[in-house]
């Protein structure tokens, strides 16, 4: 299982991946997730450098492009869905990005909360008909 969401989501991202590693499952988090774990520091601004400087847009290109490899690898997506900048279920562009892949290698996907309908994407991500388990992990399935 590959979770994905929104930096400002990699703290829940890791507790998410621990609770499901004790229902039986392997959980696969983003590289920078696993990096903010070992450090504790979970501030967005310590991993984004590439806004001071544009050089570190390879990193962000590299970032992304392993965590696609990823998905492909993987059997399933949960996204991890949660309320960013007063928007609840707000999924970005880059998580739209991986819950694309996923749709197009027909891999299970996986949302922890519900959609929100009034998001600009609300109408792409509905269309790729994520299982809404909202907040409730059994209900992910281990086939």
């Amino acid at each position: 299982m590959v979770l994905c969401g929104s930096v400002a989501f990699y703290e829940h991202i890791n507790v998410l991946a621990a609770e499901l590693e004790k229902l039986g499952f392997k959980a696969v988090v983003p590289e920078t997730a696993a990096k903010m774990a070992k450090t504790k520091d979970y501030r967005v601004e310590s991993v984004k450098t590439w806004y001071q400087n544009p050089e570190d847009f390879k990193e962000k290109a590299r970032l992304m492009s392993e965590h696609f490899k990823e998905i492909s690898e993987g059997n399933l997506l949960l996204i991890v869905n949660d309320e960013k900048h007063g928007q609840p279920g707000y999924i970005g562009s880059n998580v739209l990005l991986e819950m694309g892949i996923g749709f197009y290698l027909k891999k299970p996907i996986y949302l922890l909360n519900e959609v929100n309908k009034e998001a600009q994407n609300y109408e792409e991500v509905a269309g790729m008909a994520p299982i809404i388990i909202n907040g409730n992990l059994t209900k992910i399935s281990k086939e």
